[in-house]
């Protein structure tokens, strides 16, 4: 195996680069409340301290939807839907126990239909018969009629012959 022990070294500071405390700057210094959202005043591994934009630490939470109300058009079709369903089902007991009346009914109208037919074939017949009774022993009287007239507006002439 491999000997997983590390040597630690250490880097020695060299003060003569940096002084020991930092005088006053000469530029006006910011106030807190003048410093941009996000922007926070950190200090550098070298000591200097500076403002710098900072990252959070945790991410950020996305917002909660609010409840939406429900429309109003969603409810009334939730409501009339059971309505809507009782109602043809109401309607379908209601034809099952009307259904031996109907096919009765029905059975009646085609015999009135049959009836009226009948009657319609049968009253020239019975019409043609009842006059040829009682005309039985004369003749037929028979007019004629001749009309002329001359020009659009002329006068119109006619005769009526008797026979």
């Amino acid at each position: 195996m491999h000997d997983s022990t590390y040597t630690i070294t250490t880097h020695a500071p060299h003060t003569t680069d940096r002084p020991a405390y930092f005088p006053a700057p000469a530029d006006p210094v910011m106030l807190p409340s003048e410093i941009p959202p996000g922007v926070q005043m950190v200090t550098l591994p070298g000591g200097i301290r500076t403002l710098a934009y900072t990252q959070p630490t945790t991410p950020p939470v996305p917002p909660v939807p609010a409840a939406q109300p429900i429309p109003a058009w969603a409810k009334t079709t939730a409501l009339l839907a059971p309505t809507v369903g009782g109602g043809i089902a109401a309607a379908g007991i209601g034809l099952s126990y009307a259904a031996p009346g109907l096919i009765a009914m029905t059975q009646a109208l085609w015999s009135a239909v049959a009836l009226i037919a009948a009657g319609i074939i049968a009253a020239p017949l019975v019409l043609r018969t009842a006059r040829s009774g009682t005309n039985s022993g004369q003749s037929t009287t028979h007019i004629t009629q001749n009309i002329t007239a001359s020009g659009m507006f002329g006068r119109a002439n006619g005769t009526i012959n008797h026979r």
